[in-house]
């Protein structure tokens, strides 16, 4: 391999290791944290929680890096429409669009840093999980994957908190 293929292996090497350290960590759910699982595994990121208008329209904003275990998750009272831009966003983002349960209906992949494009998600989304662009794909998110985080309610859930 050339120093692009060891790149591009430490990279693999890095996600794949996100994804086990991410399973033996899944306990009970924090506001701080979320889970997901799908057919390709599980994964933990460490959320910021963006639930006012004012955190929802901050986001991600002017931040020149991110831990790539991180990722900011924004939480509506209810479903509805949702459109997502990178305006003064400087770093990619996969925007992951879920639905009242906490299931994946959209991935939009590698959002361009300050891309005012809009970047529609859904009619009926009521979370959004931002996290690093390219990490989505590298994990294998995709449509059918459950999050799971206190702010589902236990009774519209499709993976809900554990009640110890």
């Amino acid at each position: 391999m050339g120093n692009g293929g060891q790149g591009i292996q430490r990279l693999l090497t890095g996600a794949a290791a996100l994804v086990l350290m991410a399973g033996a960590a899944m306990g009970a759910c924090r506001e701080d944290k979320v889970d997901l699982r799908g057919d390709w595994g599980s994964a933990s990121f460490t959320v910021e929680l963006a639930d006012d208008n004012a955190e929802r329209s901050q986001g991600l904003m002017n931040r020149e890096s991110m831990a790539r275990s991180a990722g900011m998750l924004f939480a509506y009272p209810a479903p509805r429409p949702v459109r997502f831009w990178m305006r003064n966003t400087l770093i990619p983002l996969d925007m992951i669009f879920l639905d009242d349960t906490g299931t994946v209906q959209k991935v939009h992949h590698e959002a361009q840093p300050l891309d005012e494009s809009l970047i529609y998600g859904g009619d009926a989304i009521q979370y959004v999980l931002e996290i690093n662009g390219g990490m989505a794909r590298q994990l294998g998110i995709s449509e059918g994957t459950e999050l799971r985080h206190p702010a589902i309610g236990a009774g519209a859930a499709a993976w809900p908190c554990d009640t110890e």
